[in-house]
């Protein structure tokens, strides 16, 4: 029995009638609308995608909102150190 393979996927835009998706590997990748589960639908969501061989398999696509979820806390704590660091103050009118 063969292990099933899933990528990762980021939501990144809709522009049209297709999502800009976002490889781990960095590739960018136009999806109509409609290939898409309405749950995978939203900017910012993250999908685990089965492949067959190198196909993705969109209608299969699962949101994954644990990883979300982390991202979105990383995000956040990084937002927050930079504040600390920033003295203010540099721009001028």
């Amino acid at each position: 029995m063969t292990t099933p393979v899933t990528r990762r996927f980021s939501v990144d835009r809709r522009e049209g009638g297709a999502f800009v998706l976002i490889a781990e590997s960095g590739e960018t990748l136009d999806v109509p609308v409609a290939q898409l589960p309405k749950p995978c639908r939203s900017e910012g969501a993250v999908l685990d995608v089965p492949m067959v061989g190198e196909v993705p398999q969109w209608a299969r696509a699962r949101r994954n909102h644990a990883e979300e979820g982390g991202r979105l806390r990383e995000a956040g704590e990084r937002i927050a150190r930079l504040r600390k660091r920033d003295p203010g103050g540099d721009v001028s009118l």
